[in-house]
């Protein structure tokens, strides 16, 4: 029966028509009208047939058009009704604002992984293959409709100063997610756990939730950042289990189970990065290889083994090499640059001074991290932006001497930077 519904709903029009011509017979009938007379009065009123007619057909075009684009969104989850009677929603709340964010919501389950890989490897230097899986694993994990933990716990692993951090931050900003972002070095002691999860009633600070806590709370869906997890207390590691194992965490002035399923934790760690870098190097056309390696690894530099049991995924950040170098320094200049008020000219960075840097790092080894790249660049540039402020310029180029030293040169004019960029190089 209930397979016949949707066949005699599309039947209704017919059946209607068929009812009314079965009614107009019967009051035909009741009121004794002969034939002569029903043609007489459709022959009194033939000028107004064609007008109901032609509006019966608009009804019904119209009708067949709503049908039909009301089919197409109700597949997509946003069928808008819209009576004469105001709906509760326009009534009571931004109608608008909620069909926008359930949208949103619907888009995150059917991820575009190739679109999220791409734009974090426009911004995250020299770390494709890590874009492309940590993608991959979002877009698989978002479409899951049923889940009892987290959407991820991932887990950035690598030489300082490599993007990892800056992963989680572009993460967050691609995916149009909350950053709640805690300095596990500051939680190294056993009572740091109740900056996160609260304390207890009676003690300080009871009174408040914690920055954990409290920021799930409000924003479920955040991307929750644990910089250098490895160097918290172990009191703070089993706190996280609950989070990670059962799906919600307890805070402690209240007691309250705050639900963690919608969050995206991804915890950063500087241990083992010898012995990681190689394991990439060697084993980058296997990942399932490459992970189970990369757990002993860890385990065997004492990383707690109840937090690796429960990481969905360890991604290995590798030592930028070669021209990612150079693409690192050019957007560290540019920061820099902005960071003194000033901006760079189009094609403003001179060749030879990225050369430099890149020399630099290749003498410092693969300790060398970005953070030492900034200590380089800002050595190297820092005097002479501050002169080119003072000149009140507002735009610069930055050329390498004859003597080694950098020159913030102002850029007057576009045609000026042009000639001075097509200008050989001194050896």
């Amino acid at each position: 029966m209930k397979a016949l519904l949707p066949t005699l709903n599309r039947l209704m029009p017919l059946m209607m028509v068929i009812f009314l011509l079965l009614a107009s017979i019967q009051i035909a009938l009741s009121l004794h009208l002969s034939v002569h007379s029903i043609a007489h009065v459709l022959q009194w009123g033939a000028s107004v047939w064609p007008l109901l007619a032609a509006g019966g057909l608009a009804l019904s075009v119209a009708g067949l058009l709503f049908e039909t684009r009301a089919e197409k969104i109700s597949r997509k989850g946003l069928l808008r009704r819209r009576g004469f009677i105001m709906d509760v929603l326009a009534r009571l709340t931004n109608r608008a604002a909620l069909e926008d964010m359930l949208a949103r919501e619907q888009r995150e389950t059917t991820l575009d992984a190739e679109e999220l890989a791409a734009n974090l490897r426009a911004r995250v230097i020299g770390q494709d293959q890590v874009c492309e899986d940590m993608a991959q694993q979002l877009r698989r994990r978002l479409a899951l409709q049923v889940r009892g933990k987290p959407v991820g716990i991932f887990l950035l692993a690598g030489p300082p100063g490599t993007g990892k951090t800056y992963l989680a931050k572009q993460l967050a900003r691609q995916l149009d997610r909350p950053l709640l972002h805690f300095d596990m070095t500051q939680m190294s002691s056993p009572h740091a756990a109740t900056q996160l999860f609260g304390a207890p009633k009676g003690y300080v600070g009871s009174d408040s939730y914690g920055k954990l806590t409290g920021g799930l709370q409000e924003k479920p869906d955040a991307v929750v950042l644990l910089d250098e997890i490895e160097k918290a207390h172990p009191d703070v590691f089993k706190k996280f289990l609950t989070a990670w194992n059962d799906g919600h965490i307890t805070e402690a002035s209240t007691g309250q189970q705050i639900s963690t399923v919608r969050a995206i934790f991804v915890l950063t760690s500087n241990i083992a990065t010898e012995a990681l870098t190689e394991i990439a190097d060697r084993l980058h056309n296997d990942p399932d290889r490459m992970r189970a390696e990369s757990v002993e690894a860890l385990r065997q530099a004492g990383f707690a083994p109840e937090v690796l049991n429960r990481l969905d995924r360890i991604f290995v950040f590798r030592t930028l090499r070669g021209l990612d170098i150079a693409r690192v320094a050019a957007l560290e200049i540019e920061t820099m640059i902005e960071g003194y008020g000033l901006k760079v000219d189009a094609g403003g960075i001179d060749a030879a001074l990225l050369i430099d840097v890149m020399r630099r790092q290749s003498r410092m080894g693969d300790a060398a991290s970005a953070r030492d790249l900034v200590r380089s660049i800002e050595d190297m540039i820092s005097e002479s932006l501050i002169i080119a402020r003072q000149q009140g310029a507002s735009m610069v180029r930055l050329v390498k001497e004859d003597d080694g030293s950098v020159s913030a040169k102002v850029a007057s004019s576009p045609a000026e930077a042009r000639d001075s960029l097509h200008a050989p190089m001194t050896p």
